[in-house]
């Protein structure tokens, strides 16, 4: 395993942050650490990288101890936070340079991750002078330079506009995919609270809403799990009991006036059998909309309070 979590806990003050987290990824694979504004995501991320010490429980960085070997977990990891932190006034080059000599690697390694990360048109520039994107390339950059076996990535997208969006969606999944020689990519966790980037980049995704992990879910099992939502409209209310009537129905919710939130357990298209139903008791059907369950209705019914 790459990243190991066991029960992980932190407080500040009364505040639980984190409250007995667990997970495991495995090397090479693509996470998305997900979950509202809050919900304790930086706090885990800055704890695997040693800024932050827990109050509880162990985690392991490609098999070394995060509580006795912290050093030897950061030459492993590459960390991106969110506020990107850069010398701007650096020309891009001149500050990879600078960061190679602090991990002691030859300048060769700069020209490597100036190409891999599409930097070589800009790299004579000064930072300053860069689109947020291109910042977000240089952070990444960074990262990479002493070649770790895992990416912590947080919040790496924000703020960039939608051509910036796909450029550094494709860097990030470039960077997890298999190697030339057949070794697994790098293990890339990636925190965020914008489904569409999970959705877009990762193999799975992890959900955790007031310090508590509450999904956990490779991406290809949800988006073939069975489950659908119908929204319908009637003329006239009606009690949900009612409604059990209907087949294959695990629960119906009034989301206000004649409107009806119905989840059934079934692939087969439902709407057929509401119109059944709404003839079958005198009822006129004034909308149905129909969509599978994805993860913005998952992240939805586990994070609403």
């Amino acid at each position: 395993m790459s990243i190991t979590v066991n029960n992980i806990s932190k407080h500040f003050g009364s505040q639980k942050a984190l409250n007995e987290v667990s997970f495991k990824i495995s090397r090479g694979e693509i996470v998305g650490f997900l979950g509202p504004n809050g919900a304790g995501k930086s706090t885990l991320m800055k704890i695997l990288t040693g800024y932050l010490q827990s109050d509880g429980g162990s985690a392991q960085v490609s098999g070394l101890n995060l509580e006795t070997q912290v050093s030897e977990i950061q030459k492993q990891i590459g960390y991106l936070p969110e506020h990107n932190p850069l010398y701007t006034e650096m020309f891009v080059r001149e500050y990879l340079r600078f960061n190679a000599s602090v991990y002691k690697i030859d300048k060769a390694r700069v020209e490597e991750v100036i190409k891999l990360t599409g930097l070589t048109p800009e790299a004579n520039k000064k930072i300053e002078q860069l689109s947020k994107g291109y910042r977000q390339r240089v952070g990444l950059a960074a990262a990479l330079l002493h070649d770790p076996e895992v990416l912590i990535l947080d919040e790496p997208t924000t703020g960039l506009d939608p051509n910036q969006l796909v450029e550094i969606r494709s860097l990030i999944r470039n960077i997890g995919k298999e190697q030339a020689d057949g070794k697994p990519g790098k293990t890339v966790f990636l925190s965020t609270h914008i489904m569409q980037e999970v959705e877009a980049i990762c193999d799975r995704v992890i959900i955790i809403n007031n310090g508590k992990i509450v999904a956990d879910k490779k991406l290809k099992d949800l988006r073939e799990e069975n489950e659908q939502i119908i929204f319908v409209e009637f003329d006239y209310r009606i009690e949900e009991i009612a409604l059990e009537k209907i087949p294959n129905l695990t629960k119906a919710k009034n989301t206000g006036g004649f409107t009806y939130e119905l989840i059934f357990d079934t692939k087969k298209d439902m709407r057929p059998a509401i119109f059944d139903f709404a003839h079958d008791n005198g009822l006129k059907t004034l909308q149905l909309n129909h969509k599978t369950k994805n993860l913005e209705s998952l992240f939805a019914e586990l994070t609403n309070s």
